[in-house]
């Protein structure tokens, strides 16, 4: 099988990628780690095992801005690489993965489920290779640190993940945060911690030619967002069933649920933000957690629907002030949206800000309040 180094450059030679120094590194070290693993797999290798001091290969963190193509280098690392005891998960259905183990654990009464859950993990692969590591929530973050620490130091499971975060930033203000900080101290000790944090963000080019403002409501707005969707998070078509949903903490008391989310995309009903009760505590916490968020269903407003309209511009300010891509599909434009009840004349601040999103100046910017 043709290792990663020989598949990227085939992959700059036939057009399909432009060299980039920093991925270029990356590879390399993915290449030596595809060296380190495939050696260890071969003759004599399990008789090592059975020594006192079983050989870890270390792993690799490689963090940077939406775009810069740590998903794709995933991709080829996990393709190439020479063993079949590997698993190749997005970070997030992973953790719910674990979540169902340990219940199964406290159901039969094994004992403490942490250690008995990396003792499952640890028969079926020795790579774990994570798209998007990101925690959103203290039942993740709560379990974390005893449970790498387990796969890593005591299974000797190798991992490999990607992240929009260098690890200093991972849970950064969550809820009880201080339980969280061994695991930062874990990754950064027993993982090599690469940026791939460059200036140029390639997931542009996916979506360069494509409007974010899709209306009226019907088959061909939604097509249209889907496809934003798919470009965005690499999720076929086909495969939409097996897009993940998760819960994102709004606060220290409560969270929010998301019905799809993946690598950095939220998509949500304006009917679950806007009909519902909610605030800017909400929003804010949208806005931190995706880069780019779709809104399906905006519908057009009277005078009866002032509440929702003032929640639409809550949600679009928080939105605007982080530089979140927006996509959605809407019965009108958005000058048309809220134009006659309380608040419609400011409404058209909201209607100028959707308008400005829609730019490629906007579009091109990273995500994050401005400074």
């Amino acid at each position: 099988m043709a290792g990663i180094s020989a598949r990227y450059d085939a992959l700059i030679e036939s057009g399909q990628l432009q060299p980039d120094p920093d991925q270029r590194k990356a590879v390399r070290r993915l290449e030596q780690l595809q060296d380190d693993l495939e050696s260890k797999a071969a003759p004599g290798f399990f008789a090592r095992l059975l020594s006192s001091e079983p050989e870890r290969v270390e792993g690799v963190y490689m963090w940077g801005g939406v775009g810069r193509g740590k998903s794709m280098l995933m991709d080829l690392f996990h393709e190439t690489l020479d063993i079949a005891q590997k698993r190749r998960v997005h970070f997030h259905a992973f953790m719910q993965d674990v979540h169902a183990m340990m219940r199964d654990v406290r159901e039969r009464r094994e004992g403490d489920p942490i250690p008995r859950v990396a003792e499952r993990l640890a028969d079926e692969v020795r790579v774990l290779a994570f798209d998007e590591m990101v925690v959103t929530n203290s039942a993740d973050a709560m379990i974390m640190s005893r449970l790498f620490t387990q796969l890593i130091r005591e299974r000797q499971v190798t991992i490999v993940t990607t992240s929009n975060r260098v690890p200093d930033d991972l849970y950064k203000n969550g809820l009880n945060r201080e339980h969280f900080l061994p695991f930062i101290d874990l990754v950064k000790s027993e993982l090599d911690v690469i940026p791939l944090n460059g200036p140029t963000d390639y997931r542009l080019d996916r979506i360069g030619d494509m409007a974010s403002w899709h209306y009226p409501l019907g088959e061909e707005a939604t097509a249209n967002v889907r496809e934003a969707f798919f470009r965005l998070t690499d999720f076929e078509p086909e495969d939409a069933a097996n897009v993940p949903s998760g819960e994102i903490e709004v606060g220290s008391s409560r969270t929010l649920h998301v019905p799809k989310m993946t690598k950095g995309v939220g998509v949500f009903s304006f009917k679950r933000l806007c009909k519902e009760a909610r605030g800017a505590p909400d929003y804010l916490a949208i806005a931190r957690a995706f880069h780019t968020v779709i809104i399906v269903g905006i519908p057009r407003m009277g005078p009866e629907n002032r509440n929702e309209a003032a929640r639409f511009v809550t949600l679009i300010d928080a939105l605007y002030e982080q530089r979140v891509k927006v996509f959605v599909t809407a019965e009108t434009t958005p000058e048309e949206l809220y134009r006659s009840g309380d608040g419609s004349f400011e409404f058209q601040r909201t209607a100028s800000r959707l308008s400005e999103m829609q730019s490629d100046e906007y579009m091109a910017m990273g995500h994050g309040a401005q400074a």
